[in-house]
């Protein structure tokens, strides 16, 4: 072969034609001898196997920070290339003694410049800030430390489209602040270290601690894509789409956090619209009135709530759970007892000795007892309790009535004393909450999502159920504990449970609030403030980068977790969608003048 680059070419004899491999094995010919390729040739800064054209680089400069899915550009890159990791564990008493010197070596030369006079040298102080957090992880046993390398071998069919595609790759890492160089004058150590032998015979490593390592798992692509489902947006990294039917996952929960006119109503009411053309039955909790555009625009049936509204619920109510020949009440009352918990507040043991009797000859005086014929009766109403607490006549049952008679006979009057005369009928139904007042939400709210769960296990079919603002339920304990049980259970009845809250301190401040989040396997977070990024960073393990990305985002951006898998997401809608799920203020108002 005659070399063309001016240095030397090294060439492995051509061995002979094999034409049945089977019977050259038989005739005693070593295995080696028949997987090795024809010829191998090689050069300077390449190898040739084949006719195919080879070259390796190494990585020899990371970035300091990394953002989610980092890898993505070159894991994504549109041709074959083969891609190798080494990963070495490292003492940690030798790194410890390594950091000390060099932290003194950095403090040394600060204290230096201090005393001359000069400015101190920006990439020093980085260093040096960076070397103390990771002794302190080191020390608490936080983190490891490992040496890491990462090789690429880019196969071509001719010399040309390998220098071509070499710059690219070289290109895509510059753009991720990654260096990579050819092994040059070591091709040979180079190809088997991208082979799959696991030997790294090129020995080019970067230290690095657990967390870091950690961001080039799993060793795949950060796409969400399935043949089927919704539209759910597109991954800024590779222009790919985001399409997946939630109701195929280990469950179909989702959590939504961002901060106030970060885009996630916006991408509540898409994923419903969407979802909805697919046959899923679609209940909303709305607190504000901002799912009503969207819902006449469907031909969904609005249910607004107010003291003045002609839409009740009867939190007594026994027809909507009733199945024949079930038992039914015990359940009831121990749901009732946590709704008066939040309408009563704190309670002695005897309070609730007290309540549990009420609640029984509420239903007692009506007829219906544990016998399940007795159950189809007319239940009771909010001031068949009242009369039934002042009817004991005791210090404890009077205060619990005095506690409940605002809904009887005073200013709360009208919201929830009648019996109940809405159902669920529409593919599209919206509970409206808005004219409800701010101490009333939590309770308006629970009452309507126990009538939508017993609902719910009524009749199981494909249904997606929206909380809007879930921190109300937060709040208090045992509407937080209601809420839990029903997204623990969902998946039993077919129904996925969207969680949405901007509050993230009040959402998390309780374990309850984490266990939801750990009961979703979809997760959605958009820009977040800087004063609940380390809360979100603590519950969703985020790395720096990741946080800096939801810093950043822009409106509509930011990271998407399904299962185990995540990736960052822009949301994006076409003209018709927009104008019925936009909720800013200056298109609903032009849209009204049109």
């Amino acid at each position: 072969m005659e070399n063309t680059t001016g240095h030397p070419t090294l060439k492995r004899g051509n061995k002979p034609q094999i034409n049945n491999p089977v019977a050259a094995l038989n005739k005693g010919w070593p295995v080696n001898d028949l997987v090795a390729p024809d010829n191998l040739e090689l050069d300077f800064s390449h190898s040739k196997i084949g006719d195919v054209y080879l070259r390796t680089l190494y990585v020899s400069g990371y970035p300091r920070f990394v953002s989610p899915g980092w890898m993505e550009p070159i894991i994504n890159f549109d041709h074959s290339l083969d891609l190798s990791f080494f990963i070495y564990p490292v003492e940690g008493k030798s790194i410890l003694d390594d950091l000390r010197r060099k932290i003194t070596e950095m403090e040394a030369e600060i204290s230096t410049d201090l005393q001359r006079g000069k400015i101190i040298n920006p990439s020093t102080q980085a260093k040096l800030e960076d070397a103390m957090d990771l002794q302190e992880q080191l020390v608490k046993g936080a983190e490891r430390f490992f040496e890491f390398s990462f090789y690429i071998t880019i196969p071509a069919n001719s010399l040309e489209e390998l220098n071509h595609l070499s710059k690219r790759v070289e290109s895509t890492l510059g753009s991720i602040l990654i260096t990579a160089k050819a092994a040059s004058l070591d091709m040979e150590n180079a190809l088997i270290s991208t082979a799959p032998f696991g030997l790294d015979k090129l020995s080019v490593t970067r230290n690095m601690d657990t967390t870091s390592l950690a961001t080039t798992f799993p060793f795949t692509t950060a796409e969400l894509s399935s043949d089927r489902g919704v539209l759910y947006g597109i991954n800024p990294q590779n222009d790919s789409f985001i399409i997946f039917d939630r109701f195929e996952l280990e469950n179909s929960n989702m959590t939504i956090f961002a901060t106030s006119g970060a885009g996630k109503s916006f991408f509540v009411k898409l994923e419903a619209l969407r979802t909805l053309m697919l046959g899923t039955e679609i209940i909303t909790i709305d607190p504000e009135k901002e799912y009503e555009e969207l819902c006449k625009a469907v031909g969904g049936e609005f249910i607004s709530f107010s003291f003045s509204s002609k839409s009740k619920i009867n939190p007594f109510d026994l027809a909507q759970i009733r199945e024949e020949g079930e038992n039914v009440l015990g359940l009831k009352i121990l749901t009732l007892h946590s709704l008066f918990k939040i309408i009563m507040g704190e309670m002695t043991s005897t309070q609730e000795a007290l309540l549990d009797r009420a609640l029984v000859n509420a239903y007692r005086d009506k007829g219906i007892t544990q016998d399940p014929a007795t159950q189809i009766k007319e239940p009771p109403l909010i001031e068949d309790l009242y009369k039934a607490l002042i009817g004991m006549e005791t210090a404890d049952a009077l205060d619990l009535s005095a506690r409940i008679e605002k809904f009887v006979k005073g200013s709360y009057v009208g919201i929830f004393d009648q019996h109940t005369n809405v159902d669920i009928t529409n593919p599209f139904t919206v509970f409206s909450v808005r004219d409800v007042q701010d101490a009333m939400r939590p309770i308006a709210m629970f009452i309507i999502l126990d009538f939508i769960w017993t609902k719910v296990r009524r009749e199981v079919k494909r249904r997606m159920l929206i909380v809007d603002e879930a921190w109300h339920m937060m709040r208090y304990k045992d509407s937080a504990q209601f809420l839990w049980s029903i997204v623990k259970r969902a998946r039993k009845y077919y129904l996925g449970i969207t969680t949405i809250t901007q509050d993230v301190e009040d959402f998390l401040a309780q374990d309850i609030g984490k266990a939801v989040v750990t009961n979703s396997a979809l997760r959605l977070l958009l820009k977040q403030s800087p004063a609940a990024i380390d809360r979100v960073s603590e519950v969703f393990y985020l790395s720096q980068g990741e946080r800096q990305l939801l810093l950043a985002a822009g409106i509509g951006e930011g990271i998407l977790f399904a299962g185990p898998h995540h990736a960052p997401i822009r949301i994006v809608s076409s003209k018709e969608e927009y104008q019925f799920v936009t909720t800013k203020p200056q298109d609903i108002a032009e849209r009204k003048k049109t």
